[in-house]
């Protein structure tokens, strides 16, 4: 049902099932797949595509402008999962040129209140952003991800899959998976043990687990020697396949 004060582009493409509520507007180049619940408030400017069974709060802004100088009003392109809910003020930015035009959030995420999601962030699935946690540009979430309440990640930084910060936590660097990270500005302070156990990882897993992080942070070893030694380790735990390949990719650094 769209309620009567709600405002709608014309050239919005919004399935027959969706919901949209009091004074809620949406605007051009919008879609909106079945089973999205819009509350009261919401603004949804494109170019945006939201799939499936999304459930958006209200006061929340979605698709707006990027927050970038650089920026002069180009096509840039949100585009949004399934299952994901979007609490209060929630506010999510489109892409800019530079950083390849498109904002990206996957599928059974969390988002709570007054979470700011930035220009050119990718998220994954299946993350929890608490209260005021907030992304600057090109930050990459991967999946299963838990960033405490007032948690602030600063630009071109990548947050591996299973690591947690805790509350108030500022993240200047890439945060490799499984690490739990803490303080201002963040440092490393063991692995997610209670995450990873409400994830079905075995002892074993972990203690695997345990044992990389100690190769990274708590020998003597250079990052290099580390991995080499990890990578060793991953021909017969594949959990640990999540640590190589994001050491791979680093070039910016990880917390230390």
């Amino acid at each position: 049902m769209i309620h009567p004060t709600a405002i709608i582009d014309p050239s919005a493409i919004i399935a027959d099932d969706v919901d949209i509520g009091p004074y809620s507007i949406i605007g051009a180049d919008v879609e909106i797949a079945s089973g999205c619940d819009i509350k009261s408030h919401v603004v949804i400017n494109g170019p945006t595509k939201m799939g499936s069974n999304n459930k958006i709060y209200q006061f929340s802004s979605i698709g707006e402008a990027p927050q970038d100088k650089k920026y002069a009003g180009e096509p840039t392109t949100l585009e949004i999962g399934h299952n994901n809910l979007i609490r209060e003020n929630v506010t999510i930015n489109r892409g800019t040129v530079q950083g390849g035009g498109l904002t990206k959030i996957g599928d059974d995420n969390w988002i709570m209140a007054y979470v700011h999601i930035a220009h050119d962030c990718i998220i994954g699935n299946d993350n929890i952003l608490a209260n005021n946690a907030s992304l600057a540009g090109h930050v990459i979430v991967d999946n299963f991800v838990i960033l405490g309440g007032f948690t602030l990640v600063s630009q071109f930084n990548h947050l591996g899959s299973y690591s947690f910060s805790a509350m108030g936590s500022v993240i200047s660097q890439n945060v490799p998976p499984y690490v739990l990270a803490s303080g201002h500005m963040a440092k490393p302070i063991g692995i997610n043990v209670e995450g990873l156990r409400r994830r079905d990882f075995t002892d074993v897993q972990i203690k695997n687990i345990r044992q990389a992080y100690k190769l990274i942070y708590r020998s003597s070893l250079r990052l290099e020697e580390a991995e080499k030694l990890i990578q060793q380790m991953d021909q017969q735990q594949s959990e640990l396949d999540c640590y190589i390949n994001f050491l791979k990719t680093q070039k910016k650094g990880i917390i230390r």
